[in-house]
């Protein structure tokens, strides 16, 4: 039993990923699980609206139609079990459904489901006892504009499921980690005070939860597999009873596994690297190891848990407006003065026209031109670029003024400076303003239930010792300024990986020195101070925190109100900072010669 290893692949990231993850697992073979990770904040409010429509939806009907029914003889034959939060706001109607698919081919595949997530049911009980927005202490939203209302569920229900005999487990919102720690638990019989088994995990988790990621996508080095993204290899891990694992990729595949595309992952979307909170643990990464042990197989290690929190997560989403956005191209010299005169043109019209039928003014305006380094800020470089992508978005209370706008938009045309064009389609049209309301609820108050088929279980909690330890602080190492060599000037980029991501309105960065001894001189660099200035331009007020990994020579930032209200609230061109570690990794840094030649 000390020897056993399960194997567990990643095939999701998002809900409208790719299926290629499955014939690569099928190739593969001796997979014991493969985990799926459908949701977002943004997918949640889709998802209601859909079950709004059809009592039937809610749930991401991917995972069955280009999932589980063409390779419903492959589960069934190789013995793999599937693990999905693509339930939604609807998975008993999941369930169902993949009940009458696993039927119609005439096989017999047990579907567990795992519900209780919901908390559309308890709003007025929610908004009468005060609580507030966890990050920005706003105030409840009206409770006749929230589109779904869902805490963040553990793995141990999951580890429940398997349990009760589930091929396949199904589950409504739960923390994207717990799809991959409740086939752990479940393998490993971790109980729940083994709080360093729960953390790494929920490591393992993370690491896999979006798919190629991991595996050379969105990588800093990206020329080193850029010939052979087109058929980048999905993540499997290899987890051993103490829930440290070997990380790697199926043979033939694309794409790249090595310390720094598993450094940027384990980074990703995370704030407090030594408080990542999810229900079962407090998990503390910075101690995390990453050895490179064969050629695309890195070994993880070091997770610490420092206790159990006595409340979910709970996320709402919200209808707050309308919004829309749309793109045109201005092509010649001076190209990007002609696009803002364009935009300008239009706005002014615009707003004589709102004024006109009693309206206030639009509650934001972005406009952006796109190939004059808007994205850079005031550290933008000056560029005299003869073509430009001008995006002009709005957001407005009233759905008629949005329509305005982008009728102006279109009609100014034949009145605008010579140059402009015009991608053919049709027009965009209003779209709601989805916002995030987060906050935390206690345990106690949600039932949660196991459903196979017409069979209803009540998942009773194991009980969990309440309480955080106190998190070891490490300082970062003084830069060695003994005269050595001379210093030089690098981008950041030459000495580091970066990956950056976001949460509600927070965006991160994290940048991972590629040897331990460039990390005292990156972070002389990039104090907060400096990360505030050159992020500036998106912070709507002000908010910067810096954390030191040193198990993998690390920093994290996280950036506050960064992100214009992120999701689809936020009008920029880029509202779940996708791109923030580039602008941070063109950093000049000065460093020792002897350092880099070293």
């Amino acid at each position: 039993m000390a020897d056993k290893t399960i194997k567990i692949g990643g095939a999701t990231g998002f809900w409208g990923e790719t299926d290629m993850a499955m014939s690569q697992f099928f190739a593969e073979g001796d997979l014991d699980y493969i985990v799926f990770d459908y949701l977002a904040e943004i997918t949640m409010s889709i998802l209601a609206r859909a079950r709004a429509s059809d009592p039937n939806l809610g749930y991401a009907t991917d995972f069955i139609s280009a999932i589980v029914k063409p390779n419903l003889q492959c589960i069934a034959e190789s013995g793999v079990k599937l693990i999905s939060n693509a339930g939604g706001v609807n998975p008993e109607a999941c369930g169902e459904a993949l009940r009458e698919t696993i039927a119609a081919a005439g096989l017999n595949l047990k579907v567990v489901v795992v519900t209780g997530d919901d908390l559309m049911p308890h709003l007025g009980q929610l908004k009468s006892s005060g609580v507030t927005e966890m990050f920005s202490d706003e105030a409840f939203p009206p409770v006749d504009k929230i589109a779904s209302a869902n805490a963040y569920i553990g793995g141990f229900p999951v580890a429940a499921a398997l349990a009760s005999g589930a091929d396949i487990v199904v589950t409504g919102r739960c923390v994207d980690s717990a799809v991959t720690l409740g086939a752990c638990i479940y393998e490993f019989g971790w109980s729940v005070d083994e709080l360093d088994k729960l953390a790494a995990g929920s490591a393992v988790g993370h690491l896999i939860e979006c798919g190629p990621q991991v595996t050379g996508g969105n990588f800093t080095d990206w020329e080193k597999v850029a010939d052979s993204l087109y058929k980048v290899g999905y993540p499997i891990a290899e987890v051993s009873k103490d829930g440290s694992c070997d990380l790697y990729k199926p043979a033939g595949t694309g794409g790249i596994v090595n310390k720094g595309t598993v450094a940027e992952q384990l980074l990703y979307e995370i704030g407090d690297p030594a408080a990542y909170v999810v229900p079962d643990v407090v998990c503390d990464f910075t101690q995390i190891l990453l050895e490179e042990v064969g050629e695309n197989r890195v070994h993880v290690s070091g997770a610490r848990g420092r206790g159990v929190t006595s409340s979910y997560k709970a996320s709402m989403t919200w209808a707050d407006g309308w919004r829309a956005g749309t793109t045109f191209w201005c092509i010649g010299r001076r190209a990007a003065d002609k696009a803002r005169i364009f935009a300008e043109e239009a706005l002014v019209r615009t707003r004589a026209k709102i004024k006109a039928m009693g309206a206030e003014d639009f509650d934001d305006v972005a406009i952006d031109v796109i190939g004059e380094e808007s994205f850079w800020g005031a550290h933008a470089r000056a560029t005299s670029s003869r073509e430009v992508a001008l995006k002009v978005a709005c957001r407005h209370q009233d759905a008629r003024a949005v329509a305005l706008l982008l009728r102006e938009l279109s009609g100014v045309a034949l009145g605008a400076p010579a140059g402009m064009a015009f991608f053919a389609g049709a027009r965009a049209k209003p779209s709601p303003v989805i916002r995030l309301f987060s906050t935390l609820v206690d345990k106690s108050s949600l039932e949660l239930k196991l459903i196979d088929a017409s069979v209803e279980t009540t998942f009773i909690a194991p009980t969990a010792p309440v309480g955080v330890s106190a998190a070891r602080e490490t300082r970062i190492p003084d830069i060695d300024d003994s005269p050595r060599s001379i210093l030089v000037e690098v981008p950041l980029e030459t000495l580091a990986w970066g990956r950056s991501g976001d949460k509600g309105d927070k965006a991160n960065v994290g940048v991972i020195a590629r040897k331990s001894d460039y990390l005292p001189w990156i972070a002389a660099t990039l104090t907060e101070a400096y990360v505030a200035d050159r992020f500036a331009h998106f912070m709507t007020a002000p908010g910067i925190d810096r954390y030191y990994l040193p198990g993998i020579s690390a920093l994290n930032f996280l950036l506050h109100n960064a992100l214009g209200g992120g999701g689809i609230a936020s009008l920029r061109n880029d509202p779940q900072a996708k791109a923030y570690a580039q602008v941070l990794l063109d950093t000049p840094i000065m460093i020792p010669q002897h350092l880099l030649e070293a």
